[in-house]
């Protein structure tokens, strides 16, 4: 889909915005470490007015917390239909899934990396998720692939448009 950008942009959170990992203590507390980098992908997309979307497999607190602090358009916790949620948003926007870009990187995600129109994969991702993804992508989970995945689909000048917006 060269020269053109996704209408909206969905991501997963564990193994995507994190390295996967869980963090319990010994009161049912869980606990995330996400990477602020990350922030920026939500700023550069937002800067297109391109909506982002949470899409996760988990009823995380911290999820919704982090989702309401870069005030992410979309935030569906419980998911267990990923295709069917993209759907939803879609039929919202007035879009079809062929205009959304996501990035996933589990057995979960595999039904929505496939219906796309851009499909990004953590390098940290089995090889065969690694197969899905249409967007070349470098980093690991947990180490602000969102943001890298959202700079390639916008590509360089536009990154840099907004760099000098962001500047003044």
């Amino acid at each position: 889909m060269k020269g053109t950008l996704p209408k909206l942009i969905l991501t997963d959170i564990d193994g995507v915005w994190t390295d996967g990992g869980m963090y319990y203590d010994n009161t049912d507390i869980e606990f995330k470490k996400f990477n602020t980098y990350d922030s920026a992908g939500v700023l550069f997309a937002h800067k297109m007015s391109i909506p982002v979307g949470i899409l996760t497999g988990e009823n995380s607190r911290a999820v919704l917390r982090r989702a309401d602090k870069l005030k992410v358009d979309y935030c569906r916790l419980g998911c267990k239909d990923k295709v069917g949620v993209a759907k939803e948003i879609c039929e919202e926007l007035h879009i079809s899934l062929e205009e959304v870009a996501y990035i996933g990187d589990d057995l979960n995600d595999m039904g929505l990396l496939k219906k796309v129109g851009w499909a990004g994969v953590p390098s940290s991702a089995p090889e065969y998720i690694r197969q899905l993804s249409t967007v070349p992508l470098s980093k690991n989970g947990g180490e602000g692939v969102f943001r890298e995945f959202v700079e390639t689909i916008l590509g360089e000048d536009v990154v840099r448009k907004i760099l000098k917006e962001i500047e003044s």
